[in-house]
């Protein structure tokens, strides 16, 4: 162990701390930090250095450690880390996740030179002061960022307010948007990250958030808890939705948010470039929900399937161009706002759809009940979709089936409950088909679920070479997977075409 003495330190530390109006430790931590990383270098790997100076004395030592971590999980560092086993072996009771430290030879102040241990230590410095700056301005508890445009950086806006700097990415401005040094800007604080190099405060004019706060701004009747803003749905600088709730019978929210002349929503607008705002009134029932989200379309009728969390929207022949929007913008703000898949289809879309699914399901219950025509429309009309409800309804309401006596039912509920134990244990062999390599495929940094090993069966995929060659939409009927993860899943399976061994020849055989 060594320990060396020195004074100028100590003159340097109460010199930087008057100078600089920051704590003694601050400086301190700086100093230690600074002689920790010059002592690194005396090292050829990437070790870990502690220094502890004496904060009366002036006098320092040095460690080398390495942190303790579980036997399983193995040397990720090998240079900073030690297996708990290995640990013990010198101190017995120890844990995982403290540290095991060996006293090593000082560096001589001098000796990593005084500008640059002042460099280091005032670069520790400014980084507490910006963290001082930056943990006095989150304590307004603000969350729209109001400053002016500093500079650019690589096509980011760095925006100052007082002495704290946000940073607004290219990508999070409103398109065709365009801001000089000096502008005055709005954006809302996304992120706050002390960790990252340059600003710490992460900014966005694009993220629904943003609208939802000016309206809060501008609608005082949020702020009191008489009006909420449910959910918000935006294309940046061209047009959004925002779905409104009162919890007064008193106050109209979506009039509330327009106010007088449309004052409230123009204030937003004009801060959005124009962005055009669709206020729409929320609705615990999904169907009305999206009815309202649709507008200024109107709808002919809605049938919702809870399964697909989907939702087919017929509307008539003039409304259909309305309903979509220019580019599908209408359809896709609207499904964003409610969560809901929906499908925009005419009269006549909707009827061949509805027949294809009868003639399906009439073909379903013929060929698994054994029973003719007649009896497979009486239990379509009677709303029964699956062969699990006709197993598993309550008898009474099969009964209460004016063209079935009880004896009917009775069997049609049997002959349901034997085909769906057929079918189960024809998916089951198929699952059992499935190759282990396709079992083992790692999607989104976990294996598929047993869940879409069984679709995949079922669709008669059964090993990694069936799923490559699959096109995109025949893997979101099977699975029903989203298009972007059904073609991120394909060519997952198709990467071991491209590093696989070739096959080598068959091995010649010496005679």
């Amino acid at each position: 162990m060594s320990s060396i003495k020195n004074s100028e330190l100590l003159m340097l530390v109460e010199a930087i701390s008057r100078e600089k109006n920051v704590e003694r430790d601050v400086v301190f931590g700086a100093v230690e930090a600074a002689l920790a990383q010059a002592t690194k270098k005396l090292y050829e790997g990437d070790v870990d250095i502690r220094v502890a100076v004496d904060r009366d004395t002036g006098l320092y030592e040095t460690f080398r450690r390495w942190h303790v971590v579980p036997d399983e999980a193995g040397l990720q560092l090998p240079d900073q880390e030690i297996l708990l086993f290995e640990a013990k072996e010198q101190i017995p009771d120890i844990e995982v996740d403290e540290y095991i430290e060996e006293a090593v030879e000082s560096v001589p102040i001098g000796r990593i030179g005084a500008m640059a241990a002042k460099q280091v230590i005032l670069q520790k410095i400014r980084d507490a002061e910006r963290e001082m700056l930056l943990n006095d301005f989150m304590s307004r508890g603000e969350k729209i960022f109001v400053g002016s445009v500093k500079r650019m950086d690589k096509g980011d806006l760095i925006v100052e307010s007082g002495r704290v700097e946000g940073r607004l990415k290219r990508n999070e401005m409103i398109p065709k948007e365009n801001f000089r040094a000096g502008d005055r800007v709005r954006a809302m604080i996304m992120e706050v990250n002390t960790e990252q190099r340059g600003p710490a405060i992460l900014l966005s004019r694009s993220a629904p958030e943003f609208m939802i706060e000016l309206f809060r701004q501008e609608v005082p009747e949020i702020e009191q808890g008489l009006l909420e803003i449910k959910s918000c749905a935006r294309d940046a600088g061209s047009r959004a939705k925002i779905a409104v709730l009162s919890h007064d019978k008193r106050v109209d929210p979506i009039g509330t948010c327009v106010g007088v002349r449309g004052a409230r929503v123009n204030a937003v607008t004009n801060e959005l470039a124009g962005e055009r705002v669709d206020i729409v009134l929320w609705s615990e029932d999904p169907a009305q929900f999206v009815i309202g989200a649709l507008a200024p379309a109107n709808v002919s009728s809605i049938v919702v399937d809870e399964e697909k969390h989907a939702m087919d929207v017929v509307v008539d022949e003039e409304n259909l161009a309305i309903a979509i929007g220019r580019g599908g913008q209408n359809v896709r703000l609207a499904s964003e706002l409610t969560g809901w898949k929906i499908n925009i289809m005419d009269a006549a879309e909707s009827a061949q759809k509805q027949a294809d699914e009868t003639t399906t399901l009439r073909k379903l219950f013929m060929e698994k009940l054994d029973v003719d025509e007649e009896i497979a429309d009486i239990l379509i009309t009677e709303g029964f979709t699956s062969l699990e409800e006709v197993a598993y309804v309550p008898l009474q309401e099969m009964l209460e089936i004016e063209s079935f006596d009880e004896d009917t039912v009775n069997e049609l509920r049997a002959r349901a409950k034997d085909a769906l134990l057929t079918l189960e244990i024809a998916r089951e062999e198929s699952v059992d088909e499935v190759s282990q390599d396709l079992r083992d495929l790692q999607f989104q940094g976990k294996p598929l679920s047993a869940d879409v090993i069984a679709k995949l069966a079922d669709g008669g995929v059964h090993t990694l070479d069936d799923l490559a060659d699959l096109a995109i939409d025949e893997l979101t009927v099977i699975t029903g997977h989203s298009e972007e993860d059904a073609k991120a899943l394909i060519l997952k399976a198709r990467e071991h075409w491209f590093t696989d061994e070739p096959a080598t020849a068959a091995s010649g055989t010496s005679s």
